[in-house]
This record gives C-alpha cells, structure tokens and sequence, in this order.
C-alpha cells in the first residue's frame, strides 16, 4: 500500500514495453499514489498494476472518447493526481495524448513526466544504425497512395527513420519503403524487452522479401538508415549554376554561394569565376 501524498496536477507516466520488470520504482510509486489512473484500456493496465501492487482507480482516456473526457481530467487536475499511461511504452508517442498535456497546462495546472520505456528509442539502439540524426513517423497511412507520398516525404531527411507497424502491414509496407527510397540498410525490431525479442537487419529490399508472407506477431518497430552520399554534381551543372550566380553577385559571393550548394571548393569556383569574367569583356 502506497501511502506517499502526490501534488495535484498530470503525471505522464512511462509503462513497460514488454517486461514488467522493466518500470521504475519512481513510476511505481506514481501509480500507487495517483488519485487516478487515465489509461487506453482498463485490462492492459491491470495487469501492471497487479504486478506493483496498486489498487488505484482507472479510468478510460483513448481515441474514442478524449473529446469527451478531456475536459473533466482537465478539471480534476486542480486538486488531484492524475496520472496518464499508454497501454505500453511512453504517453504521447504515435498517440493524442499531447492534447490533454497542451489543455492542462492551458489551465494552469503542473506536469511531470517520469520517463522511461519508448519502443522508438529501444529499436534504436538494437539497429546498429546511426543514431546522430533520426525522424520518427509512427505508422505509415494504409491507402498506397496516401503511404507513398508520406514515405517520398520521409525521404529527404537525411538520417535515420523510425516506423512503427504491424504484423500483417509489415511486408507491404517494407516493399513501399524499398520502392520508395530505394537500398537503405535497415532493420525490423519486434517484441522488444520480450521473452522472444527480435532484431533482423538487412536492407529494405532483403527485408520486404523476408516478410512478403510471414506476418509476426508483436509491437513491430521499423528503422531505416540514412541514404548514402549523394553523387558529385557534373561539372556542367556547378558551370551552369556558377553563371547564373555571376550575373546577381561578384564574384566572390558568387563563388560563395555555389561552393555552398554544391559541396565544391570555394578558391576553385572563384578562379572560375573570374575567367568568365575575363572572357566576357
């Protein structure tokens, strides 16, 4: 029994991925002491609470009935605890939960998150890609249409991306991935801190013809490496660009702002420039 007295106000709590064991004593003691419990679904969070210890009152707080419910958690935050958990993982990850942190803090009223498990980060780090840079895109539309512009999108940031999926959508959507950004090192993280975790690497292309049939069970993670170094621009292209620059700037900018686009050498681009100059009087 809990008998440690928490401040009114939202907690955002942060659940175990896959073992239980995995959650912090100080989450822990937020979950014996909220006054209640907002959740996406009663049966999930049960069970983690039976693993601590808690008897604490739960109530739904999900896609379906936020509209709703936001505002009377909102309200109670004033003189309770309310504490906000996902069914697994970090509140706020690939779900709507930053609406009821934006209305409470509206309303005045104090947030604190304990941090801990997010399925994003852990596939990171099993990935063996480079971390330096990532973007997060939680799940893919499902229409083709729809899925190929948000991966052409994803496309142009040049490091690492993060997906989440499920079993049956994951072979489809390793094909369009493949497609759409061509051979990318990659790598599909499933049942992550579980008893059957798993972490198969490959590029996209390996990847899609792994799962074009088998659909596995589980929270599925995506993440895909960062495309490699874009080829050297034709000389023809960085004259062409050098030219246009020259009839806006001197020479020097002109050099400047080329060797900029172009990754190219700046003293070259200005010797460059101004033998064009020189041919031109």
């Amino acid at each position: 029994m809990n008998d440690q007295k928490l401040e009114p106000g939202l907690y955002i709590v942060a659940t175990p991925i896959g073992n239980l064991s995995d959650l912090s004593p100080r989450a822990a003691m937020v979950l014996g002491a909220a006054d209640v419990i907002a959740v996406e679904d009663t049966r999930v969070t049960a069970r983690l609470l039976q693993h601590v210890g808690s008897r604490r009152p739960m109530t739904p707080y999900h896609d379906h009935n936020a509209e709703r419910v936001r505002p009377g958690l909102v309200a109670r935050m004033a003189t309770e605890a309310v504490a906000l958990v996902s069914d697994a993982g970090t509140p706020l990850i690939s779900d709507p939960g930053y609406k009821l942190v934006r209305d409470a803090r509206a309303a005045g009223v104090t947030v604190t998150t304990i941090p801990g498990p997010s399925a994003a980060i852990a596939a990171l780090t099993l990935a063996g890609l480079p971390t330096d840079r990532f973007a997060f895109h939680g799940f893919l539309p499902a229409k083709p249409g729809a899925r190929a512009a948000a991966i052409a999108e994803a496309g142009a940031f040049r490091g690492t991306l993060v997906f989440y999926e499920s079993g049956p959508r994951l072979g489809a959507t390793l094909a369009a991935l493949a497609d759409g950004l061509g051979e990318r090192d990659a790598a599909v993280a499933r049942e992550i801190s579980k008893r059957f975790e798993e972490t198969v690497t490959g590029t996209l292309a390996e990847l899609a013809v792994r799962y074009a049939e088998l659909e596995p069970k589980g929270e599925i993670v995506i993440v895909v490496g960062p495309p490699g170094e874009a080829p050297p621009a034709a000389e023809e292209e960085v004259e062409a660009a050098l030219r246009d620059a020259l009839a806006r700037l001197p020479a020097a900018k002109a050099a400047g702002e080329v060797a900029k686009r172009f990754g190219a050498d700046r003293k070259a681009l200005y010797a460059r420039a101004m033998q064009i100059k020189d041919e031109a009087k």
